[in-house]
């Protein structure tokens, strides 16, 4: 009978342990695909005393017993070594081709996890708490300046690392999925809401820039933004022939876009239904008309991907874009909230879209008398309005929300 192997202290090692003359100790198993693997520890039980200046980790019986268990279960015992970087790089690399806007979220995402350093954990190591910590930093101190991150940028990593990580778990990488709670459950998401100005207030800011001796210029544009529902991405791609000053019509079938690398493209509308005519009231159309009347004629006409005759250019004759746009409304805000303070809520391109986007919803209760309760997040002040709206309208739920969302849509939102 052939002698039981043993340790340095005398216990006897099991099929597949050994320990090497550094005393350190191994465990040998053949994995699915039949490959010799070994995994090593320090210490053979976990109450053994770790050696000084060695690298704590499960001892090795720990891990031998986690790897007959996955061995067991079709899990990879060497799958979760792959860090969190290379799983959303993996996850990134299937999913179909998007739009440029949506692949600067992807790269903001991935320059998040790296930067914080959670990117390069072990996917296999990552606990339920430790998720859970990484979007409280996020939200605490995350940016580089070390200032916290808002709802909307702590979403949108979850919204890759959520999915990412159930594919590993679809591909037995790992047992479970620690992004498997509720983003509410680790950070405050706030509820206030995003609010629109008042009627009196879009007034006195209109006649703030109307009366600016140098913003003045953009007067027009912000008053066609406020009274059309225009995405600012839409109001930068318009062109000569997308106004139809025959029927009173704005043609919105696509926008302009700009990306470092790319420079000016032109792309589709953000959403099938956002290609759309919508109908000029005498104001827009005046100042469409003053638009084109005051428009510098240039030497030479900027196509882009075939489209020419912007409304609006810089010095060097290129149409502004969103991010032009988005520059220009910061800064009349600036110079406003300086003089009046902030008595309203921040002017951004977007909140001029809320004035028309509920006339417009307003508008279709009045005439439907009907409503879907859920048709919208009511963390949103725009549906907030609709629920408590005033009029007695029948709001009966299972309205016919396709019927909804098209009358909607054309009327810009």
């Amino acid at each position: 009978m052939s002698e039981k192997r043993r340790d340095n202290k005398g216990r006897i090692l099991r099929t597949g342990e050994s320990q090497r003359p550094d005393g350190r100790y191994a465990y040998k198993y053949i994995d699915a695909a039949g490959k010799q693997q070994f995994v090593y520890s320090w210490r053979l039980e976990p109450g053994d005393k770790l050696p000084k200046g060695k690298r704590d980790s499960l001892s090795l019986r720990e891990k031998a017993k986690q790897i007959k268990r996955d061995l067991e279960d079709g899990i990879n015992p060497r799958g979760g070594e792959i860090t969190v970087t290379e799983l959303v790089e993996k996850y990134l690399r299937q999913r179909p081709p998007v739009r440029a806007n949506t692949a600067h979220v992807r790269d903001f995402v991935t320059q998040v996890i790296e930067r914080t350093g959670f990117g390069a954990k072990r996917i296999d190591r990552i606990k339920q708490s430790d998720a859970k910590e990484f979007l409280i930093q996020l939200q605490e101190h995350g940016r580089p300046d070390g200032t916290g991150y808002n709802r909307g940028s702590i979403e949108a990593v979850v919204k890759i690392l959520r999915p990412a990580f159930r594919m590993a778990v679809n591909d037995d990488l790992i047992r479970k999925s620690p992004f498997d709670f509720k983003t509410s459950d680790a950070v405050t998401i706030s509820n206030k809401t995003r609010d629109a100005l008042t009627p009196e207030q879009e007034r006195e800011y209109l006649e703030f820039v109307k009366q600016d001796t140098y913003y003045s210029q953009y007067y027009d544009a912000l008053y066609i933004l406020f009274h059309t529902g225009l995405r600012i991405s839409e109001f930068a791609g318009l062109t000569l022939a997308d106004i139809d000053m025959e029927n009173r019509k704005i043609i919105v079938d696509h926008q302009l876009q700009y990306e470092q690398q790319q420079g000016y493209y032109i792309s589709d509308t953000k959403t099938a239904s956002g290609k759309r005519e919508i109908p000029m009231s005498d104001d827009v159309c005046s100042y469409f008309r003053r638009l084109i009347a005051n428009r510098p004629t240039p030497k030479v006409a900027q196509i882009i991907d075939g489209k020419y005759g912007f409304f609006y250019v810089n010095e060097k004759g290129m149409p502004l874009t969103g991010q032009d746009w988005a520059n220009r409304f910061r800064a009349i805000w600036t110079k406003f909230s300086k003089i009046n303070g902030e008595q309203m809520p921040k002017v951004t391109p977007h909140i001029c879209r809320h004035p028309y986007v509920k006339h417009k919803t307003k508008s279709f209760l009045r005439n439907s008398r009907v409503f879907k309760a859920d048709f919208c997040a009511p963390s949103h002040s725009l549906c907030t309005e609709v629920f408590h709206f005033p009029d007695n309208i029948n709001l009966i739920s299972g309205v016919n929300i396709h019927t909804f969302n098209q009358c909607v849509s054309q009327g810009g939102i």
